[in-house]
């Protein structure tokens, strides 16, 4: 990876303060098919996560809606900073319109563009998705998820099993494409399945020939799960090999500073944030302010943090249509929230147990909410656990383009989480 060397500050300039922000790299607004994503920031599909409560809060905080301790919204801020993606929708759950997969795909009215992900291992079933949500007019983007390390997924050949079978792959895309209509599609993908199985080149390779509009490569195999550190190197190199196309850089993005590093040190056209915003949905605004030369960042206090955990929960419980089911959906994200405050654990056992929002509010007010923004709060945060034994179906690995071992049998049925 190479690293830039810091430039000489002329007297009597002084030098800047330590800790202060890189100035930002000039990176042009990112075209997906007819929309516009200023500035390049995507978050990433992440399976019981990413649903329209989240995106809502990221949403709010990229366009300034939402600001703390007084801070201005982003200049400029009317919609249309970033894209915020669904969690994942399985085509045959999709198209056999499963229950749970239907709610997964609403929108919030205010929501633009519309982005699914989907998965799928069998090209038709793929295409009849893709068909239905044109038809239907259910999104304005479709990404097609070849990234998920999951037991559950790659053990019928999908998500990050899914490219070393070139064949399939290219069939895919083709389905996918083919039926989109005027929809761009992208897709998602890792380095490859180990280090001795890689495949992102040939993948992004067959993804410009198939016509897919864009690329995002998370920096790791599915060997790595989420251990280790992201190989930004990687994403140069298929930046470099698939030119005609945006290449988006996922992995190890805790801070907008990471955002704008990897954007200097690989040259890809945009940036995918994951884990970096779990309990922390105001990074989208920490991006925006980033890549607009702002470089202000949130430092909230924990009465700060609680009103966003509040809101979450509320949200969520006016999504699923349940307070209860919603605050104790939100109960997942307590940990995350709280991630560097002094919160002792039987308190935090208390906030993980609640199930209505008078028992939250209850809970939240018993805190030290005058605690500041914690040091080294901004780090790594969610799974962490590396070199996993990759479960392929028997025989996987023998020969990429023998696709016998793959039928519509190894479609997931449900969605999301």
């Amino acid at each position: 990876m190479t690293t830039l060397a810091p430039v000489p500050t002329p007297a009597p300039t002084a030098a800047p303060a330590a800790g202060s922000p890189t100035p930002a790299p000039a990176v042009p607004a990112l075209a997906i098919g007819p929309h516009t994503v200023s500035p390049p920031v995507v978050l990433a599909p992440m399976a019981g996560i990413t649903n329209a409560p989240f995106r809502t809060l990221c949403r709010e905080f990229a366009e300034g809606s939402r600001a703390f301790g007084g801070r201005p919204p982003v200049r400029g801020a009317s919609g249309g900073k970033g894209l915020f993606v669904s969690e994942m929708i399985t085509t045959r759950a999709l198209v056999e319109r499963n229950e749970k997969t239907m709610q997964l795909i609403h929108f919030d009215a205010s929501e633009t563009p519309r982005s699914i992900q989907l998965y799928g291992v069998d090209p038709v079933t793929v295409g009849k998705a893709v068909r239905m949500i044109v038809d239907e007019g259910l999104a304005d983007h479709i990404d097609l998820n070849f990234g998920c390390p999951v037991p559950k997924v790659t053990r019928k050949g999908g998500g990050s099993a899914l490219p070393y079978k070139r064949p399939l792959l290219r069939a895919i895309l083709r389905e996918a494409v083919s039926n989109a209509g005027q929809l761009p599609v992208t897709m998602k993908m890792r380095k490859g399945i180990d280090d001795d199985h890689l495949t992102f080149l040939d993948a992004g390779r067959i993804a410009v020939d198939e016509g897919v509009t864009a690329i995002a490569l998370h920096g790791r195999t599915a060997a790595q799960h989420y251990g280790g550190t992201a190989d930004w190197e990687a994403i140069a190199r298929l930046k470099e090999h698939v030119p005609e196309i945006p290449v988006l850089g996922n992995g190890d993005i805790w801070s907008a500073e990471d955002a704008l590093r990897m954007v200097r040190e690989t040259g890809c056209d945009g940036v995918v944030v994951g884990r970096g915003c779990l309990g922390r949905p105001w990074l989208f605004g920490d991006l925006v302010s980033a890549f607009e030369g702002d470089g202000s960042a949130a430092a909230p206090t924990l009465r700060e943090v609680a009103a966003v955990m509040r809101r979450h929960a509320e949200l969520l419980g006016e999504w699923i249509g349940d307070e209860a089911r919603g605050v104790i959906d939100f109960r997942k994200h307590v940990a995350w929230y709280l991630k560097g405050f002094s919160v002792g654990s039987e308190m935090r056992k208390r906030l993980a147990i609640t199930s209505s929002l008078a028992e939250l509010d209850e809970q939240l007010a018993l805190l030290d909410l005058d605690q500041p923004w914690p040091l080294g709060a901004d780090g790594p945060r969610g799974r962490t656990s590396g070199n996993n034994r990759v479960v392929l179906p028997d025989g996987w690995l023998k020969d990429p383009y023998d696709c016998s071992a793959v039928s519509a049998d190894a479609e997931l049925d449900t969605s999301g989480g």
